[in-house]
């Protein structure tokens, strides 16, 4: 099982942050081809940031929650995600609202469009 790892230092998140985008009106999403080694080679490097605008800390988790969720069966469909790069999302107010079902599509195409 592919498990997903976190960006730790700033360094790493502003290389990412530089690089391929893609925007939606549910998240944003960055990408970067892989600058470092994950700790298992099977993993996947990629951060989920939420902005405190957003809401409060429940509305982010869930948002969160939401979108690793999507990440996950994502992972299960194969050449859905490229685990050669290194992604950053930014989850928007409006994901909290929409159920997984909205949000997986969109979630698909925008991974597309960057490994392009």
């Amino acid at each position: 099982m592919v498990k997903l790892e976190s960006l730790k230092k700033s360094n790493q998140f502003k290389k990412v942050l530089k690089e391929k985008k893609v925007h939606t009106n549910y998240f944003s999403i960055f990408a970067v081809k892989n600058f470092y080694k994950p700790k298992n080679k099977a993993n996947l490097l990629i951060s989920f940031v939420m902005k405190k605008k957003i809401g409060n800390a429940v509305k982010r988790n869930k948002i969160r929650r939401k979108l690793k969720a999507i990440v996950q069966k994502l992972l299960k469909k194969r050449g859905a995600i490229n685990k050669d790069y290194t992604y950053i999302v930014f989850g928007k107010s409006n994901a909290y609202s929409q159920k997984q079902d909205v949000l997986l599509p969109s979630m698909e195409m925008s991974f597309s469009k960057l490994n392009k």
